[in-house]
């Protein structure tokens, strides 16, 4: 019996030792991508991207304002004529779904790994992003349904009156 078992745990100790390789090659693999989120699909990934990096706050008319109640999805990502206003003068969010559909995955990941502009885009913290997390919110943003919507207003310089072409929000700074 003691033969037996010994052997037994034998094979199992040389069976794991077998696998062992193929699970550190994995680990391995995920750990030079970088951190990067896993969920169900890469369009979930995206979408919680969106949400918890707080992309609608400017890029979605009325989310900030409902607390995220309104709009529904299907309207989120269009840009936005509410304006965000401070030192740099007043910007709008630009509507994602038009720059995602005039874009490749790649010419995206690019913007997103180089891009700059005005406040209040978090623009250090999205180029931090792992170039899978990048994909997933292309491929989210592209997955949405029905028109793409208006071009957002261009930014207004300082010390110009952000009311006559829409609503503006002084941000405290």
């Amino acid at each position: 019996m003691k033969r037996a078992s010994m052997t037994a745990c034998l094979g199992t100790a040389l069976l794991l030792a077998g696998c062992q390789p193929t699970v550190e090659t994995t680990v391995t693999a995920a750990a030079a991508d970088g951190p990067r989120v896993v969920a169900a699909s890469d369009i979930e990934a995206g979408r919680y991207l969106v949400l918890l990096g707080g992309c609608n706050d400017c890029h979605t008319p009325q989310y900030a304002m409902t607390n995220g109640a309104q709009p529904p999805e299907a309207e989120w990502l269009k840009g936005s004529t509410e304006g965000h206003t401070g030192p740099w003068g007043t910007t709008y969010g630009k509507n994602l779904r038009m720059t995602v559909g005039r874009m490749s995955e790649d010419q995206w990941v690019e913007l997103l790994a180089t891009g700059s502009s005005l406040p209040p885009m978090p623009w250090p913290s999205v180029r931090a992003m792992s170039d899978a997390d990048k994909r997933a919110v292309y491929r989210y943003i592209a997955s949405l349904p029905g028109e793409v919507g208006q071009q957002a207003p261009a930014a207004l310089p300082p010390r110009r009156d952000a009311t006559a072409t829409g609503s503006a929000r002084r941000l405290i700074l």
